[in-house]
């Protein structure tokens, strides 16, 4: 078994002293060495340290790094693939995203994720066959069940079973498989969506690659991820930075390597531009307040529960999307038309 005790960063890097810690389950997680998905290659530097400070699933402290050829960032060395039922929890969000729980949040998010699901597929044809690929609880394939045509096909993959059983609870097809087991027939897809799953896979690249040649041409792709390019990032990306959500992102991309991750998969970039996105914010302050001893009233003020949190964020976050420099990522590719 790996720990994830790490060499001290260089002194001019942008990783901060490591305040005391809370304390955390005893037994360290079993890792694994990771190189970079675009580059295939291990020449990177130290760009933050730092804990699972949402769940508290382990004692270890993760490192990531910045490859020097792409940019890409990257967590090296990261969980084992056995590990993901400990780093993925039963409270973990995505299994269970409930208006019961979430109230006022999940009415508004449902509202602004329906629009851009629609503007993504305005121009799917009536018998558009749709994959959502790490679907978690199904959220978007409700979406697109409750408002888009009843004549498309509509399918998602989740790799983990507590995913799959809520998804299926609301009467959604979702298999719960890795895509390279589905055994999807090639070229048949005309939208394929990729919501917050590529930083959480082991091999962003090598998806695509499968992605690709599921759609047919002139299919599209849509990924949606975090934006290391953002001012969150720059503000708390030594150590507290949401999008990090140590350990569970792997991969996490600016608007430059993910416009490379498509064309690396023979994908046309047809729009990568940021989006407004509160979350990142509101954990950045979070991680902030747990890491140094915050009462636990202050910490929990920060949450995807607290309304007053998420308003004052999607304000900030909105002004800064409208010079392109918002919290996330939305990237659009093509698969190229066979040639008339």
């Amino acid at each position: 078994m790996m720990t994830s005790v790490v060499a001290p960063p260089p002194a001019d890097s942008h990783v901060r002293a490591v305040p005391p810690r809370v304390e955390r389950p005893a037994e360290p997680l079993a890792l694994t060495p990771a190189l970079c998905t675009l580059c295939g290659v291990e020449d990177a530097d130290p760009v933050a340290v730092g804990a699972d400070f949402e769940y508290r699933t382990c004692p270890d402290e993760f490192l990531a790094v910045r490859c020097r050829r792409c940019g890409l960032v990257y967590l090296n060395p990261r969980p084992a693939d056995a590990e993901a039922g400990r780093v993925y929890p039963d409270e973990y969000h995505a299994f269970a995203f409930k208006p019961a729980e979430y109230g006022l949040v999940y009415r508004v998010r449902r509202r602004l994720e329906a629009r851009r699901l629609l503007g993504w597929a305005r121009h799917l044809p009536a018998d558009a066959r749709v994959l959502d690929v790490g679907c978690g609880d199904g959220f978007h394939l409700a979406l697109l069940r409750d408002f888009g045509p009843p004549t498309w096909t509509l399918e998602g993959l989740d790799g983990d079973a507590r995913a799959v059983a809520a998804a299926r609870a609301n009467g959604l097809d979702v298999r719960g498989e890795r895509l390279e087991r589905a055994g999807l027939p090639a070229a048949t897809f005309h939208l394929v969506l990729l919501v917050m799953t590529v930083e959480h896979l082991p091999d962003p690249a090598a998806t695509m690659r499968l992605v690709a040649g599921l759609l047919a041409p002139g299919g599209r792709v849509v990924v949606v991820t975090d934006n290391t390019g953002s001012p969150d990032r720059r503000l708390f990306g030594g150590r507290h930075w949401g999008g990090y959500h140590f350990p569970r992102h792997t991969y996490l991309f600016n608007r430059a390597t993910l416009t490379r991750l498509g064309e690396l998969a023979g994908l046309t970039p047809v729009r990568v531009v940021t989006a407004m996105s509160p979350v990142n914010w509101v954990y950045s302050v979070r991680n902030w307040l747990d890491d140094w001893g915050g009462p636990r009233w202050l910490v929990d003020r920060f949450s995807l529960k607290s309304v007053p949190a998420l308003a004052v964020f999607t304000l900030l976050d909105a002004a800064l999307n409208l010079v392109n420099r918002g919290a996330i990522l939305h990237g659009t590719f093509e698969k190229p038309r066979a040639a008339q």
